[in-house]
Protein backbone atom coordinates (compact mmCIF):
# COMPACT_ATOMS: atom_id res chain seq x y z
CA UNK A 1 0.00 0.00 0.00
CA UNK A 2 0.96 3.50 -0.55
CA UNK A 3 1.82 5.99 2.59
CA UNK A 4 -1.97 7.45 3.84
CA UNK A 5 -2.58 10.84 2.11
CA UNK A 6 -4.88 12.98 5.37
CA UNK A 7 -6.82 15.95 3.82
CA UNK A 8 -8.33 17.98 6.01
CA UNK A 9 -11.56 20.02 5.30
CA UNK A 10 -11.02 23.07 7.92
CA UNK A 11 -14.24 24.83 7.48
CA UNK A 12 -16.55 24.16 4.14
CA UNK A 13 -19.47 26.32 3.60
CA UNK A 14 -22.74 24.95 5.81
CA UNK A 15 -21.08 24.76 9.56
CA UNK A 16 -21.72 27.90 11.92
CA UNK A 17 -20.50 29.34 15.24
CA UNK A 18 -24.17 27.99 16.31
CA UNK A 19 -22.82 24.72 15.50
CA UNK A 20 -19.44 24.54 16.94
CA UNK A 21 -17.46 27.39 18.43
CA UNK A 22 -14.33 25.83 17.13
CA UNK A 23 -15.12 26.51 13.28
CA UNK A 24 -12.49 28.58 11.94
CA UNK A 25 -13.98 31.24 9.97
CA UNK A 26 -11.25 34.28 9.29
CA UNK A 27 -8.52 34.19 7.12
CA UNK A 28 -6.24 33.97 10.06
CA UNK A 29 -8.42 31.43 11.84
CA UNK A 30 -8.43 28.95 8.79
CA UNK A 31 -4.96 29.25 8.34
CA UNK A 32 -4.03 29.12 12.34
CA UNK A 33 -6.08 25.97 12.07
CA UNK A 34 -4.60 24.44 8.78
CA UNK A 35 -1.27 24.95 10.09
CA UNK A 36 -2.22 22.71 12.82
CA UNK A 37 -3.45 19.72 10.71
CA UNK A 38 -0.30 20.25 8.40
CA UNK A 39 1.66 19.77 11.75
CA UNK A 40 -0.38 16.67 12.78
CA UNK A 41 -0.16 14.54 9.77
CA UNK A 42 -2.20 16.20 6.73
CA UNK A 43 -0.78 16.81 3.64
CA UNK A 44 -3.55 18.53 2.09
CA UNK A 45 -5.85 21.44 2.57
CA UNK A 46 -9.46 21.40 1.61
CA UNK A 47 -10.25 24.68 1.30
CA UNK A 48 -13.03 27.23 1.39
CA UNK A 49 -13.55 30.59 2.70
CA UNK A 50 -15.52 33.18 4.51
CA UNK A 51 -16.30 36.62 4.10
CA UNK A 52 -16.02 39.15 7.04
CA UNK A 53 -19.73 37.75 8.61
CA UNK A 54 -18.34 34.36 8.68
CA UNK A 55 -20.81 33.33 5.44
CA UNK A 56 -19.21 31.33 2.71
CA UNK A 57 -18.00 33.12 -0.36
CA UNK A 58 -15.91 32.19 -3.37
CA UNK A 59 -14.69 35.45 -3.87
CA UNK A 60 -11.17 35.58 -5.51
CA UNK A 61 -9.56 37.95 -3.40
CA UNK A 62 -10.02 36.20 -0.48
CA UNK A 63 -8.69 32.72 -1.54
CA UNK A 64 -5.88 34.96 -2.80
CA UNK A 65 -5.41 36.22 0.93
CA UNK A 66 -5.72 32.58 2.69
CA UNK A 67 -3.49 30.13 0.16
CA UNK A 68 -0.49 32.92 0.38
CA UNK A 69 -0.97 32.71 4.40
CA UNK A 70 -1.16 29.23 3.99
CA UNK A 71 1.77 29.21 1.83
CA UNK A 72 3.74 31.22 3.98
CA UNK A 73 3.09 28.67 6.97
CA UNK A 74 3.19 25.29 5.27
CA UNK A 75 5.60 25.57 2.35
CA UNK A 76 4.84 22.14 0.92
CA UNK A 77 1.34 21.47 1.64
CA UNK A 78 -1.05 20.54 -1.38
CA UNK A 79 -3.25 23.10 -1.61
CA UNK A 80 -7.02 22.10 -2.98
CA UNK A 81 -9.52 25.27 -3.35
CA UNK A 82 -13.51 24.36 -3.47
CA UNK A 83 -15.14 24.88 -6.54
CA UNK A 84 -18.66 23.10 -5.15
CA UNK A 85 -19.09 26.61 -2.99
CA UNK A 86 -22.55 26.61 -1.35
CA UNK A 87 -25.47 25.19 -3.15
CA UNK A 88 -26.94 28.16 -3.93
CA UNK A 89 -23.72 30.09 -5.83
CA UNK A 90 -23.63 30.37 -9.88
CA UNK A 91 -21.16 28.38 -12.01
CA UNK A 92 -19.44 31.70 -12.31
CA UNK A 93 -19.43 32.24 -8.75
CA UNK A 94 -17.96 28.82 -7.93
CA UNK A 95 -14.97 29.35 -10.22
CA UNK A 96 -13.60 32.11 -8.68
CA UNK A 97 -11.17 29.96 -6.09
CA UNK A 98 -9.12 29.03 -9.36
CA UNK A 99 -8.24 32.63 -9.52
CA UNK A 100 -5.80 31.85 -6.34
CA UNK A 101 -3.49 29.38 -8.29
CA UNK A 102 -3.43 26.12 -6.21
CA UNK A 103 -2.39 22.73 -6.47
CA UNK A 104 -5.57 21.12 -6.78
CA UNK A 105 -9.41 21.91 -7.19
CA UNK A 106 -12.44 19.83 -6.82
CA UNK A 107 -14.33 18.71 -9.49
CA UNK A 108 -17.60 17.29 -8.59
CA UNK A 109 -18.91 15.74 -11.19
CA UNK A 110 -22.44 15.22 -10.93
CA UNK A 111 -26.01 16.70 -9.58
CA UNK A 112 -27.10 15.27 -5.81
CA UNK A 113 -29.91 15.76 -3.61
CA UNK A 114 -28.22 17.71 -0.45
CA UNK A 115 -30.21 17.58 2.79
CA UNK A 116 -33.16 19.85 1.05
CA UNK A 117 -31.28 21.55 -1.62
CA UNK A 118 -29.39 20.12 -4.86
CA UNK A 119 -26.26 20.71 -5.41
CA UNK A 120 -26.43 21.23 -9.67
CA UNK A 121 -23.43 19.89 -11.97
CA UNK A 122 -24.63 19.73 -15.52
CA UNK A 123 -22.72 17.94 -17.66
CA UNK A 124 -22.09 21.49 -19.88
CA UNK A 125 -21.20 22.53 -16.30
CA UNK A 126 -18.52 20.18 -15.09
CA UNK A 127 -16.87 20.16 -18.50
CA UNK A 128 -16.23 23.81 -18.33
CA UNK A 129 -14.91 23.40 -14.59
CA UNK A 130 -12.48 20.88 -16.03
CA UNK A 131 -11.33 22.64 -18.91
CA UNK A 132 -10.92 25.85 -17.20
CA UNK A 133 -8.78 23.45 -14.36
CA UNK A 134 -6.76 22.18 -17.56
CA UNK A 135 -5.77 25.42 -18.87
CA UNK A 136 -4.97 26.74 -15.46
CA UNK A 137 -2.65 23.57 -14.96
CA UNK A 138 -4.45 22.58 -11.40
CA UNK A 139 -5.16 18.86 -10.89
CA UNK A 140 -8.79 18.04 -10.56
CA UNK A 141 -9.69 15.90 -7.31
CA UNK A 142 -12.77 14.16 -8.42
CA UNK A 143 -15.29 14.91 -6.35
CA UNK A 144 -18.28 11.93 -6.34
CA UNK A 145 -21.40 12.00 -4.26
CA UNK A 146 -22.89 9.03 -5.85
CA UNK A 147 -22.06 5.85 -8.19
CA UNK A 148 -22.73 7.57 -11.35
CA UNK A 149 -20.20 10.64 -10.91
CA UNK A 150 -17.13 7.96 -11.53
CA UNK A 151 -18.75 7.61 -15.01
CA UNK A 152 -19.29 11.19 -15.62
CA UNK A 153 -16.13 11.69 -14.36
CA UNK A 154 -14.34 9.22 -16.49
CA UNK A 155 -16.29 10.81 -19.85
CA UNK A 156 -14.11 14.11 -19.02
CA UNK A 157 -10.88 11.74 -19.62
CA UNK A 158 -12.25 9.93 -22.79
CA UNK A 159 -13.33 13.53 -24.39
CA UNK A 160 -9.16 14.58 -23.17
CA UNK A 161 -10.37 17.36 -20.61
CA UNK A 162 -8.72 15.80 -17.52
CA UNK A 163 -5.20 13.79 -18.25
CA UNK A 164 -2.51 12.34 -16.03
CA UNK A 165 -2.95 10.77 -12.82
CA UNK A 166 -6.82 10.81 -11.43
CA UNK A 167 -7.77 10.74 -7.86
CA UNK A 168 -11.51 10.47 -6.62
CA UNK A 169 -12.93 11.88 -3.19
CA UNK A 170 -15.96 9.67 -2.54
CA UNK A 171 -17.92 11.56 -0.03
CA UNK A 172 -20.45 9.38 1.76
CA UNK A 173 -23.60 9.85 4.18
CA UNK A 174 -25.18 13.05 2.67
CA UNK A 175 -28.78 12.98 2.93
CA UNK A 176 -29.55 12.30 -1.15
CA UNK A 177 -25.79 10.74 -1.53
CA UNK A 178 -24.67 7.58 -1.53
CA UNK A 179 -24.80 6.02 1.96
CA UNK A 180 -21.43 5.68 4.07
CA UNK A 181 -20.97 1.87 4.30
CA UNK A 182 -18.09 -0.92 3.59
CA UNK A 183 -20.48 -2.44 0.70
CA UNK A 184 -21.01 1.11 -1.01
CA UNK A 185 -17.04 1.91 -0.94
CA UNK A 186 -16.05 -1.20 -2.41
CA UNK A 187 -18.71 -0.71 -5.24
CA UNK A 188 -16.99 2.69 -6.11
CA UNK A 189 -13.29 2.01 -5.45
CA UNK A 190 -14.24 -1.58 -7.82
CA UNK A 191 -15.52 1.31 -10.25
CA UNK A 192 -12.20 3.02 -10.74
CA UNK A 193 -9.99 2.46 -13.28
CA UNK A 194 -6.51 0.93 -12.55
CA UNK A 195 -4.41 3.51 -11.32
CA UNK A 196 -5.99 5.72 -9.66
CA UNK A 197 -6.03 6.82 -5.83
CA UNK A 198 -9.19 7.96 -3.62
CA UNK A 199 -10.21 9.01 -0.70
CA UNK A 200 -13.46 8.81 1.33
CA UNK A 201 -14.96 11.81 3.19
CA UNK A 202 -18.03 9.92 6.35
CA UNK A 203 -20.24 12.79 6.49
CA UNK A 204 -21.00 13.09 10.36
CA UNK A 205 -21.06 10.12 12.65
CA UNK A 206 -19.43 8.02 9.43
CA UNK A 207 -16.45 10.11 9.28
CA UNK A 208 -14.11 7.66 11.66
CA UNK A 209 -15.62 4.53 10.63
CA UNK A 210 -15.28 5.59 7.00
CA UNK A 211 -11.87 6.30 7.48
CA UNK A 212 -10.72 2.66 8.85
CA UNK A 213 -12.31 1.25 6.05
CA UNK A 214 -10.46 3.20 3.56
CA UNK A 215 -7.17 2.69 5.56
CA UNK A 216 -7.13 -0.97 5.48
CA UNK A 217 -8.60 -0.74 1.75
CA UNK A 218 -5.36 1.04 0.72
CA UNK A 219 -7.37 4.56 0.46
CA UNK A 220 -6.56 8.01 1.82
CA UNK A 221 -8.76 9.75 4.16
CA UNK A 222 -10.19 13.32 4.40
CA UNK A 223 -11.70 14.53 7.51
CA UNK A 224 -12.68 17.57 8.93
CA UNK A 225 -15.05 20.00 10.98
CA UNK A 226 -16.42 20.78 7.04
CA UNK A 227 -17.53 16.83 7.17
CA UNK A 228 -17.79 16.10 10.92
CA UNK A 229 -17.85 18.49 14.52
CA UNK A 230 -17.46 15.78 16.97
CA UNK A 231 -14.18 13.91 18.05
CA UNK A 232 -16.59 11.15 19.34
CA UNK A 233 -20.04 10.76 20.48
CA UNK A 234 -21.75 14.08 21.62
CA UNK A 235 -18.25 15.68 22.27
CA UNK A 236 -17.15 18.09 20.01
CA UNK A 237 -13.65 18.09 18.56
CA UNK A 238 -12.01 21.67 19.37
CA UNK A 239 -9.80 21.64 16.58
CA UNK A 240 -9.36 20.27 12.86
CA UNK A 241 -5.66 18.96 14.49
CA UNK A 242 -7.78 16.91 16.81
CA UNK A 243 -9.94 15.00 13.70
CA UNK A 244 -6.56 14.39 12.03
CA UNK A 245 -4.70 13.65 14.92
CA UNK A 246 -7.71 10.62 15.69
CA UNK A 247 -7.18 9.56 12.26
CA UNK A 248 -2.99 9.31 12.62
CA UNK A 249 -3.86 7.24 15.54
CA UNK A 250 -5.89 4.71 13.82
CA UNK A 251 -3.78 4.30 11.00
CA UNK A 252 -0.57 3.60 13.34
CA UNK A 253 -2.86 1.16 14.94
CA UNK A 254 -3.58 -0.60 11.25
CA UNK A 255 0.04 -0.57 10.24
CA UNK A 256 -0.45 2.26 7.47
CA UNK A 257 2.35 4.81 7.62
CA UNK A 258 1.46 8.69 6.82
CA UNK A 259 2.40 10.53 4.26
CA UNK A 260 4.73 13.64 4.22
CA UNK A 261 3.38 16.57 1.79
CA UNK A 262 6.00 15.65 -0.71
CA UNK A 263 5.38 12.03 -0.80
CA UNK A 264 1.90 12.84 -1.68
CA UNK A 265 2.87 15.19 -4.40
CA UNK A 266 4.75 12.07 -5.34
CA UNK A 267 2.07 9.68 -5.43
CA UNK A 268 -0.86 11.59 -6.82
CA UNK A 269 1.93 13.04 -9.72
CA UNK A 270 1.81 16.50 -8.51
CA UNK A 271 5.45 18.79 -9.02
CA UNK A 272 7.74 18.49 -6.20
CA UNK A 273 6.94 21.99 -4.56
CA UNK A 274 4.02 24.37 -4.49
CA UNK A 275 3.14 26.24 -7.02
Amino acid sequence: MDKLIITVAVCGAEVTRNDTPYIPLTPEEITSQTYEAYQAGASIVHLHVRDDEGKPTQNAEIFKKVVKMIRERCPDMIIQVSTGGAVWMSAQERLQSLESNPDMATLTTGTVNFGNDVFMNSMPMIEKFAMIMKEKGIMPEFECFDMGHIANAMQLVKKGLVQGHLHFDFVMGVPGGIAANARNLVTMVDSLPDGATWSVAGIGRNEFTMAAIAIAMGGNVRVGLEDNIYISKGILARSNAELVEKVVRIAKELGRPVATCQEARQILGLRGNAR
